[in-house]
């Protein structure tokens, strides 16, 4: 009955209303949008997780290079010493391609992704890396 009754109101029309279209549209949109965010939010903890891959290869080259200089700890990334024997054999580059830019200093803000910071405490070293959402820092004392 409830069939006759919705037949009698189309014209007898097997097609679908314009509302029943725009609505599958609407809710196929919300869902491409939803997986695209999710989508780039992955690549954004991928690209991070392989910085804090890189930070931590850093900081172990501080600890090979104190290891072989009688505990002491690179001062800076001028130490040009630190550079060329320890950091440059790891062949890192930042997702996306590119190089890291080392700094000195210690900011309390990120101006840039793939910028590395690095300074030295008392008995160690402290490696803080910028990453796209915040910092990483790794402290090895």
């Amino acid at each position: 009955m409830l069939k006759q009754l919705l037949n009698k109101e189309r014209g007898n029309s097997k097609g679908f209303t314009l509302i029943e279209i725009v609505l599958v549209l609407a809710i196929a949109g919300l869902i491409l949008l939803i997986v695209f965010l999710a989508v780039q939010g992955a690549q954004r903890s991928r690209r991070d997780g392989q910085r804090k891959n890189d930070a931590a290869r850093i900081l172990s080259q501080a600890e090979q290079f104190a290891s072989n200089n009688n505990g002491r700890y690179p001062t800076a990334w001028t130490d040009t010493s630190f550079q060329t024997a320890y950091v440059a054999p790891l062949n890192i580059t930042p997702p996306g391609g590119g190089v890291y830019t080392y700094a000195g200093g210690y900011p309390a803000a990120c101006p840039a992704p793939n910028t590395v910071y690095m300074r030295p405490l008392g008995r160690g070293v402290q490696v803080k890396m910028c990453l796209e959402t915040a910092f990483q820092e790794l402290t090895n004392s």
